[in-house]
């Protein structure tokens, strides 16, 4: 008999839905319409071994309680912040993640942010399609990025990928995060505030955690200064909102350019009303390959474990 699989999102790899549904037996949450989900989810739930879902939706406790029989949690995605990880370690659950196969291409959208608000590419098209250039309106200049100093928060897999691109732009580079990655040729700032302060863009890409939640706030982003950068690819929380437009505003950041908010899908409108800012819909991953490579390492992990064998990418 199959084991029982309650499915919270899609994966946009239709070799990854029907190697899942080939294999288990799957409840597409995701299917049914927001208003009966939950008694949807009731219906299945004494039967559901395992959870499929996404590192924005995560789990919550009362999903948890709902799932007598529950084993393991598979998380397509690598942020843990919408995991209650004291609760599954209370019921001794398996949850695996997705780690190290997206770690390309979310380093290039970084670098893609990056550019583009070294470069006001929003802003030079907009410049075009209102006809500015054929009405001959003045054009500012943009900025080079070679010679310039890219600060990363956070030096894991993605921070490390960061600063490989960064360098073949001719940039310095420099990390900050509290533990020291050892055997590495970038050099680590004494904390976040100096890095902001000797960076010309700060890319964050530290994990979203109580301890790392608004860590960008205004004393960082006046040390980042009014030509300054703020590149967000790792989570929202991370960075204060209301500082962050009152930066942008006042004119004490330069631009940011970001992938991700605090309140996803929801943009402050004060955000989204800025020139000086580059906006994003959290599509780091969105690729077709890594997001068949992701759920490919769902299915695989799940395999795995109704299997009796050790996870893949498991979470400690």
């Amino acid at each position: 008999m199959k084991p029982e699989i309650l499915v919270l999102a899609a994966s946009p790899s239709a070799a990854v839905m029907e190697q899942l549904d080939r294999h288990f037996h799957c409840h597409h949450a995701w299917r049914q319409p927001q208003a009966e989900r939950a008694a949807f989810i009731a219906s299945v739930a004494p039967g559901v071994r395992a959870v499929l879902t996404t590192a924005a939706i995560g789990v919550d406790q009362a999903l948890l309680d709902q799932l007598p029989v529950l084993e393991m949690i598979a998380i397509n995605g690598i942020g843990l912040d919408a995991i209650p990880l004291d609760l599954t370690r209370a019921r001794r659950l398996a949850v695996s993640n997705t780690p190290g196969v997206l770690t390309d291409d979310v380093a290039d959208h970084a670098l893609t942010l990056l550019l583009a608000a070294a470069r006001r590419l929003p802003a030079l098209d907009r410049y075009v399609r209102a006809g500015c250039w054929e009405d001959g309106k003045p054009l500012q200049p943009t900025r080079a990025l070679r010679g310039k100093t890219c600060g990363i928060f956070g030096f894991g897999r993605i921070g490390q990928a960061v600063a490989a691109r960064a360098a073949a732009f001719g940039m310095r580079t420099q990390y900050f995060q509290p533990r020291a990655i050892e055997d590495v040729a970038t050099p680590r700032a004494a904390s976040l505030l100096d890095l902001a302060q000797a960076s010309d863009y700060l890319v964050v890409c530290a994990p979203g955690t109580p301890a790392t939640r608004h860590a960008i706030n205004a004393e960082v982003m006046a040390a980042l200064g009014a030509d300054g950068t703020l590149v967000n690819i790792s989570r929202g929380a991370l960075v204060d909102e209301a500082a962050l437009v009152a930066a942008l505003r006042d004119g004490a950041l330069g631009m940011a350019a970001l992938d991700v908010f605090a309140d996803e899908p929801r943009v402050p409108a004060a955000l989204r009303e800025r020139d000086n800012a580059i906006l994003t819909p959290h599509v780091g991953s969105l690729t077709v390959e890594t997001r068949h490579a992701m759920g490919q390492l769902v299915v695989d992990n799940l395999l795995a474990h109704f299997a009796g064998n050790p996870l893949l990418t498991p979470v400690n």
